[in-house]
């Protein structure tokens, strides 16, 4: 008994090795046997969404798919299991990624095609950096994450002043054009509005008077001057963002992620971080 504990962090010391790392031979391959998982039942629920391939193959897809499901079960537990604090790594973006890897088909009993849903195992493919030793572009990424994430405040408050601009010039075009040229009433302009001042212009609803198409030319030139002001708010927090790199281990304890480069106890939970 006295040895028990000691077995049980050997045991789940190896199991977060092979899980979690992809630097040992065992990790490496268990990484790259997930990532085909994956790739293979991305695969089978594209396929089993193909009318002709789903009336002759439909059960074989099916059963192929929850193969999968179980198989990803097995590994999400797995992973909860191998760290010791599980409900922080299932709180985390991978946690959360691995849960909804397998939910959908869960669902499907109760919601009718809910499985297609099963795509979003393609955000597990983010792995692939780790496995092909690419983990600069994981700290890139998350340099990324952090700039968004720091400019979000910034965003809202230039979305709402957007919001306000296609809401006036909605009504605007509305009282102008009127419903004998199109603009049947105020929500239908708005959304001309937003169509044209987002540059994308779709062209289902025109202006046809002068004054109309004045105003729209005014939205096109807007549209692109405020394009740049988000581009703007995310390149100066990127800015910052660089000067502060990140590890891209993951903790042996809670399995977080995002530690400072020279930090060497969890951010989230003050376990030792290896290495």
């Amino acid at each position: 008994m006295p040895h028990l504990p000691t077995q049980q962090s050997a045991w789940r010391a190896k199991l977060h090795e092979v899980i979690f790392e992809a630097e040992t031979p065992d990790g490496k391959a268990f990484d790259i046997g997930l990532l085909i998982a994956i790739v293979l039942s991305i695969i089978a629920v594209c396929l089993e969404s193909v009318s002709e391939i789903r009336a002759q193959y439909g059960p074989q897809l099916r059963i192929v798919e929850w193969g999968f499901t179980i198989l990803f079960t097995v590994e999400y537990i797995l992973r909860l299991l191998s760290v010791k604090q599980p409900w922080r790594y299932a709180r985390s973006f991978y946690g959360i990624v691995d849960l909804m890897a397998i939910l959908p088909s869960y669902l499907s009993f109760f919601i009718a095609g809910s499985q297609s849903l099963l795509v979003i195992r393609a955000l597990r493919l983010l792995r692939v950096f780790r496995v092909l030793k690419l983990a600069h572009f994981v700290g890139e990424a998350r340099v990324l994450h952090a700039a968004v994430r720091a400019s979000v405040h910034k965003i809202v408050i230039f979305l709402g002043v957007v919001l306000t601009l296609v809401v006036i010039v909605g009504a605007l075009m509305y009282l102008i054009e009127g419903p004998q040229n199109g603009f049947d009433n105020i929500p239908l302009a708005i959304y001309w509005s937003i169509v044209t001042m987002t540059t994308v212009g779709y062209g289902d609803i025109a202006p046809h008077t002068v004054a109309g198409k004045v105003l729209a030319s005014a939205v096109m030139m807007l549209g692109y001057a405020i394009i740049a002001v988000p581009t703007g708010i995310v390149t100066v927090e990127l800015a910052s963002a660089v000067k502060h790199s990140v590890r891209t281990d993951s903790c042996p304890n809670c399995g977080a992620e995002g530690h400072a480069s020279d930090a060497v106890y969890c951010r989230y939970c003050g376990n030792p971080l290896d290495g």
